[in-house]
């Protein structure tokens, strides 16, 4: 078997196991794209005026959300996160309270009822686990999708013609539209799938980061010259319990030293994150980010503090990082465009959904030759006489 069709054998019948999945991953990645502009119109309250002035505190957001609630237990939220176009929000007793951040006026509370749908959610889980249990769900996802990496390889092969005559570069790159249906699908699958390829590529391989380990060691690989990439698995930081706070302050109060210390060190930061210390656990940590007012989220330093003594523990600074770490922090904003802007967003949307119509095109293309063609009736010599 020569090897022109052991890639046609392997476009072919990778392309009939990993149909399904592709439709479902890439048309799920192409509403996702534009999911916070997308909320942003249908809860036009996300949105508040860019003030020049100070965030109002932590403790002020979860004092303000306690009273709106009419809350007297102690709970805290999993997080907070500030940015200067957008309302700040906290979940409390099951409820997400969300606030003007320079003024702390109330603009929405929404209660998480039971059976409550949630649209970009559902997208999201059909995009990473298929709406099957996590554990099921997602080894599917990601088989599929080194599947569909190495269909594009080998459509390219297969797509590339084998004289670069008039006519093999008018069907390479041009759709007839004055053909019949069944060569429009052909040009539809051929030529929109060579179009979009370096951007479907691009987005595939970045999903293939998070799902597999030697493809993100991979990469760390090439983008860093040759270095191995750092073992993930480092030695919990822990808080020093033996310690007193030494300001006698409570875990909102405690917070608020940390944003004045992040809107200091970072006074330019596009979003602040700080993800609340967890009060069953003594020796918790906060942990931080600051993202830098760029495209994309991918230029950002980590801060993780003791929180009895606001001790910075450790850093992961951008700038610190050699190729192959920012390289690897790029891969989310590659995956879904932000790392060209609002440009970057609608190329991804694009590829996307042309990702998804190729295991459509590409089925009728199999069946139009397996078994579309009419077969012509055999006449007989008896029929003859």
């Amino acid at each position: 078997m020569t090897f022109k069709k052991i890639n046609n054998w392997l476009h072919l019948w990778l392309g009939l196991i990993s149909g399904i999945i592709v439709f479902i991953v890439c048309i799920t990645g192409c509403l996702w794209v534009f999911n916070e502009e997308i909320n942003g119109m249908i809860e036009p309250w996300q949105n508040v005026e860019v003030q020049q002035k100070p965030y109002i505190m932590p403790s002020k957001v979860v004092e303000n959300a306690r009273k709106h609630l009419n809350l007297t237990t102690d709970e805290v939220p999993w997080g907070i996160h500030y940015r200067p176009d957008r309302a700040v929000t906290i979940e409390l007793d099951e409820r997400e309270v969300s606030m003007n951040p320079y003024t702390g006026e109330i603009l929405n509370v929404h209660e998480h009822e039971e059976g409550h749908f949630d649209f970009f959610h559902f997208v999201l889980d059909g995009h990473v686990n298929l709406w099957l249990p996590y554990e099921v769900g997602r080894p599917i996802v990601d088989y599929g999708t080194l599947m569909f990496v190495i269909l594009l390889i080998t459509g390219l092969i297969w797509w590339f013609p084998k004289k670069w005559t008039r006519s093999a570069r008018g069907k390479s790159f041009l759709i007839k539209w004055t053909a019949g249906w069944k060569r429009i699908n052909l040009d539809l699958h051929n030529v929109l799938g060579f179009y979009s390829l370096l951007f479907t590529f691009v987005i595939a391989v970045t999903g293939l980061a998070f799902c597999f380990h030697w493809v993100d060691d991979g990469l760390y690989w090439v983008f860093s010259g040759g270095k191995t990439q750092p073992d993930q698995k480092k030695t919990a930081m822990v808080s020093d319990t033996l310690r007193l706070n030494p300001y006698g302050q409570t875990p909102e109060t405690s917070i608020d030293s940390v944003l004045k210390f992040l809107t200091t060190k970072v006074p330019d930061a596009k979003v602040i994150g700080i993800d609340w210390p967890d009060p069953k656990k003594d020796a918790a940590v906060i942990r931080t980010r600051a993202t830098y007012p760029v495209m994309g989220t991918y230029k950002s330093d980590v801060y993780t503090f003791d929180k009895q003594t606001f001790k910075v523990l450790a850093t992961e600074l951008y700038e610190d990082e050699n190729n192959g770490g920012k390289a690897s922090r790029m891969y989310y904003d590659f995956h879904v465009g932000t790392i060209m802007g609002f440009w970057g967003k609608v190329i991804a949307f694009i590829a996307t959904l042309i990702g998804a119509s190729l295991p459509i095109t590409g089925f009728i293309v199999w069946y139009n030759r397996k078994w579309g063609k009419k077969k012509r009736k055999r006449v007989t010599k008896l029929e003859l006489q």
